[in-house]
């Protein structure tokens, strides 16, 4: 016996929701095309919403953000009428906007009484289960929950639905003599075929009274804020799983999601450990993702969680077993601890994204790049980097050692920054300082670093340790102060860090407005760019080992 029509529910919600009922019509195109049954989209709206389908398709499908649907039934139908369906069926009622999951469930149970579909397809997702399950309620017939994928083989339909936490896919038919069915499909992975030559016919059917729903009342409803609709939408999605072993190895799935500007997703472990909230969770019972870059890290890849990827660009997985499964999904697998990689995927992230953003306020003049910083903008630069980082003034003054009313000129470009300020800068947001400098000034630093070195090796009191050092960042020195005399250094300030070790006689170190006395075997460790000043307070030679660290 040839099978009823198979009925597609138009979610017009949104335009993910509707992308999503068209790529569940796209998975059950061949169903239809095997079983030769007709496939029909299913679209509901107020009688008001309904105007003639034979008018052109507006330019903006979108209404305002207030509205409840992103495209009304007309717009929705004259999408639809050149694509795979044969029919579509329009059901109309002055009040069935906003529609409810329970009131969809028990239209579409109705017409399953009266017209005898074969089956009543609903997306994947928070009011599909709910409408499906009322629906096959309301008219006592088959249901199949939560289908990866279904099929017709041997003239027989088959559901394969995820099982055993992800582990096994079961597949699950209709018991013997039901003539109708619902259930719900992952809506991804397929796009319908638009194959139409002629606009498809349309059947308008009236709803002559709604339901009365005992127990359920709306209460509210508003537009998803788009900071909870960013993961479905996100170029760009860090995945944490189970190998991540707890809430703290979790974090670094922050961390580095931050540093990329994507999004957090999780599998089922992480968010019943309550690592992360449940809005996270990816996969069959959770969200579906389609981004141009997809890193899973500690995630096993069971079919529960893949189900939720299949649309992503690149996938990228780190697991410590090399027979994970998410490698067989993955474009690129890393056999590694989450421990040792992630930080290490942060640390480039943050530079590639400063470089990114650096580049990103970079001209061309006389055929040759120049900087923010040579053209007058390093102003502003600092302020999205601050921003970047939700930084304040005074949290960016604090960790570059300077005032508010600086960082602000600074800003504001009624002053130009000096070179140690964007060190101090660069250092305080963990990236290669070469990321802020032209190559002048590049340069200008390594010459500098030389001629203090160079300076240092010829005062008489200095012996150097680290020969042929000028261009290292770290050089170690033999310091020799005569007897009860003040040593007259290069510099009382410098870029760096400093350590000083005493080894014989007594040191009177003056840092900033402190005095410090340090005998033989006592030492202390500072930033250099602090004034400073060494002193011989014994009758003897007093002689010091001298390491500094220079940017």
């Amino acid at each position: 016996m040839t099978p009823g029509p198979i009925w597609i529910f138009g979610d017009q919600r949104s335009e993910a929701h509707w992308d999503q009922s068209l790529a569940v019509a796209a998975k059950a195109q061949a169903i239809a095309e095997a079983a030769q049954a007709p496939l029909v989209l299913v679209v509901m709206g107020t009688l008001e919403d309904f105007g003639s389908t034979d008018e052109k398709k507006p330019d903006n499908l979108k209404q305002e953000e207030n509205e409840t649907s992103c495209y009304s039934p007309p717009e929705a139908i004259a999408m639809a009428r050149t694509a795979g369906f044969q029919t579509i069926l329009q059901i109309s009622h002055p009040r069935l906007t906003p529609l409810q999951p329970s009131t969809c469930g028990r239209i579409m149970a109705d017409l399953t009484k009266t017209q005898q579909p074969w089956l009543v397809l609903f997306a994947l997702n928070d009011f599909g289960r709910e409408a499906a399950a009322f629906g096959a309620q309301y008219c006592q017939t088959g249901m199949i929950a939560d289908c990866a994928e279904l099929t017709f083989e041997d003239q027989t339909l088959v559901g394969r639905c995820p099982a055993w936490g992800g582990e096994i896919l079961a597949d699950i038919t209709l018991a013997e003599g039901w003539t109708s069915a619902f259930a719900t499909i992952q809506p991804f992975g397929a796009k319908i075929k638009n194959h139409r030559t002629a606009p498809c016919p349309v059947k308008t059917v009236q709803i002559e009274s709604l339901p009365k729903q005992k127990n359920i009342r709306l209460v509210n409803r508003s537009i998803e804020p788009m900071a909870t609709r960013r993961l479905e939408e996100a170029d760009t999605v860090v995945v944490g799983g189970a190998g991540l072993g707890d809430i703290r190895g979790f974090g670094r799935i922050r961390e580095l999601a931050a540093a990329l500007n994507g999004e957090v997703g999780a599998t089922r472990p992480p968010v019943l450990n309550h690592w992360v909230d449940e809005n996270r969770l990816i996969g069959q019972t959770g969200k579906t993702i389609q981004p141009g870059l997809l890193i899973t890290i500690g995630t096993s890849g069971a079919i529960q969680f893949t189900a939720g990827i299949t649309n992503a660009k690149t996938i990228v997985a780190v697991n410590r077993d090399p027979r994970a499964p998410i490698f067989q999904w993955a474009d690129i697998g890393l056999v590694a601890d989450a421990a040792d990689v992630v930080p290490l995927l942060v640390q480039r992230a943050k530079q590639s994204a400063m470089r990114r953003l650096t580049d990103a306020t970079c001209t061309l003049e006389n055929d040759e790049k120049e900087t923010v910083l040579q053209k007058g903008g390093f102003g502003d630069l600092v302020r999205r980097l601050r921003e970047a980082r939700n930084w304040s003034v005074n949290q960016l003054a604090q960790v570059t050692s300077q005032t508010p009313d600086f960082i602000e000129q600074v800003e504001q470009e009624t002053l130009s920054p000096p070179v140690s300020f964007i060190m101090r800068m660069a250092k305080a947001m963990e990236v290669d300082p070469g990321t802020f400098l032209r190559r002048e000034e590049k340069e200008a630093i390594k010459d500098m670093r030389t001629q203090a070195y160079q300076r240092r090796t010829r005062e008489y009191s200095y012996t150097t340790l680290t020969p042929e050092a000028e261009n290292s960042h770290l050089r170690a020195f033999m310091i020799t102060i005569e007897p009860n005399q003040a040593h007259r250094p290069v510099a009382y300030k410098h870029e760096g860090e400093e350590f000083i070790f005493v080894m014989e006689g007594l040191l009177e170190f003056k840092l900033g407005n402190k005095v410090h006395v340090l005998k033989p075997g006592e030492s202390i460790h500072f930033n250099s760019d602090t004034h400073h000043k060494l002193k011989s307070m014994s009758n003897e030679t007093t002689r010091c080992l001298v390491v500094l660290y220079t940017l």
